[in-house]
């Protein structure tokens, strides 16, 4: 008999997609927090339900092979990195594995056509983009990363997965709030006014900027004290921008900017391509893993030089711009315009003139691009979580693409269009997961599909 509250030792033998141990007890699943496939763990029961059990880690008996010393002294307690106690080569193991299972338990693709997971050299100091909520502890202003399932802050200087610089960068931000008696926000009440810092860093450019994101529109006291401080302490600072977000929501940037110092934006490449990047900009946040990726795409791609490719869900233009170089036109598709600006400003400043974007939902542009007669040879779909739009799937059905190239940030929804591709006249090619996120569960797919 099982019972909440009760403690029992069980054995893990596997992960959650969220890098949960799970466990049996009598037959029945157990979930169990920072545990680790092959611990043998004593746990205490939270929740029983009917099909599952929630308990929390109370010792461990038995470490697993695959456990190690985490490089970061908050990883159990920060929400970011889940699997930071894995060691990094048992990750990929992992990883590769629940992509293969994915895709075989929820679209039936064969298991054979899944490639070994491309892991990094160095996988630490990868980020490109930094965001830390600003609250009050002990009187003083805090930065640092919310604790896990929470939005409790937990002061942090240093985050391994994180830029160097942004340790000196938050330090000089905190004095700054401190010194000035800035106002910081309370979501609580919806009062206050430093909200979020945001950091953004160009890897090759070494260009930097900071984003002050606050509740009101009106300028900062002593902000150009702020912009002085970085400057001096900063190599590389190109632009302090203040984001206003008056809205009471989790969404941590606001829709306006203000420009405080700089032109409001930094450059940075992927490959030999050179990209604007604003406040607002989506830019995949590990430019090693992404040039991998996205290397990856255009290989699937198997362009000729004669083809027209649609580029779905383009965000920035970043894969229509690699697209370019080897086809004969690109037409992208994006809902954010601000994001089909900064598509045709790159495609602009890399001096390319065989790519043309459009704004709008894709399931309703690309229709309206078939009606017009226009149709792709090749389309390459990079949708967020949620996956495509079956009417996206049925048009590139319709219109006969012959190759189908499927970036993904979500293994399930992935398998779930692959289903559906399988169905409507597609095969699967080739499965190449990329880690993108070192110590989380998330797990990049790119996946080729040929007309059969």
């Amino acid at each position: 008999m099982i019972n909440e509250n009760g403690k029992y030792e069980i054995e893990i033998v596997d992960f959650t997609d969220k890098g949960c141990g799970i466990g049996r007890l009598d037959g029945l699943a157990v979930f169990v927090e920072g545990a680790v496939p092959k611990d043998r763990v004593i746990v205490e029961i939270t929740k029983l339900k009917k099909n599952y059990a929630q308990a929390k880690l109370v010792d461990i008996i038995e470490k697993s092979p695959l456990r190690v010393e985490p490089a970061c002294e908050i990883a159990g307690i920060c929400g970011g990195c889940q699997i930071m106690h894995v060691g990094y080569e048992s990750q990929l193991d992992i990883k590769s594995e629940s992509v293969r299972q994915t895709l075989k338990r929820i679209g039936g693709v064969d298991e054979s056509l899944v490639n070994e997971i491309i892991g990094m050299e160095n996988p630490y100091g990868y980020r490109n983009k930094a965001q830390f909520p600003v609250g009050v502890q002990n009187g003083e202003a805090a930065l640092g990363f919310y604790k896990k399932g929470s939005h409790e802050i937990v002061p942090c200087s240093k985050c391994s997965i994180q830029h160097d610089i942004n340790e000196k960068i938050t330090a000089i931000v905190k004095e700054y709030i401190n010194e000035n008696s800035i106002e910081v926000y309370d979501e609580r009440f919806h009062k206050g006014n430093m909200r979020h810092v945001v950091t953004k860093i160009g890897f090759t450019t070494g260009e930097i900027m900071v984003v002050l994101v606050t509740k009101a529109a009106a300028r900062l006291k002593g902000v150009e004290k702020l912009v002085d401080m970085l400057k001096n302490e900063i190599p590389g600072l190109r632009t302090v921008v203040q984001n206003i977000n008056p809205d009471k929501t989790n969404r941590i940037l606001g829709f306006k900017n203000k420009t405080i110092h700089g032109d409001g934006i930094i450059n940075d490449y992927i490959g030999e391509l050179k990209f604007n990047i604003s406040p607002l900009s989506f830019f995949q946040v590990n430019p090693v893993q992404t040039k991998v990726l996205y290397g990856k795409a255009l290989e699937y791609a198997q362009l000729e030089g004669e083809e027209t490719v649609f580029d779905i869900y383009s965000g920035i233009g970043t894969i229509s711009l690699f697209l370019s170089q080897k086809a004969k036109k690109v037409i992208g598709v994006e809902i954010v315009e601000d994001a089909v600006r900064d598509a045709a400003e790159n495609a602009k400043l890399n001096g390319i003139e065989n790519a043309e974007f459009y704004a709008g939902k894709a399931e309703e542009v690309i229709p309206n691009l078939y009606k017009q007669g226009i149709r792709a040879d090749v389309a390459v779909v990079d949708p967020p979580r949620k996956g495509c739009d079956e009417r996206v799937l049925s048009v590139l059905s319709s219109m006969q693409a012959k190759r189908i190239v499927y970036v993904s940030c979500n293994p399930a929804t992935l398998a779930r269009d692959a289903k559906y591709l399988e169905e409507n006249g597609y095969t699967v090619e080739n499965v190449q997961p990329v880690d993108m996120f070192p110590h989380t569960m998330h797990t990049e797919v790119v996946c080729s599909f040929k007309r059969v």
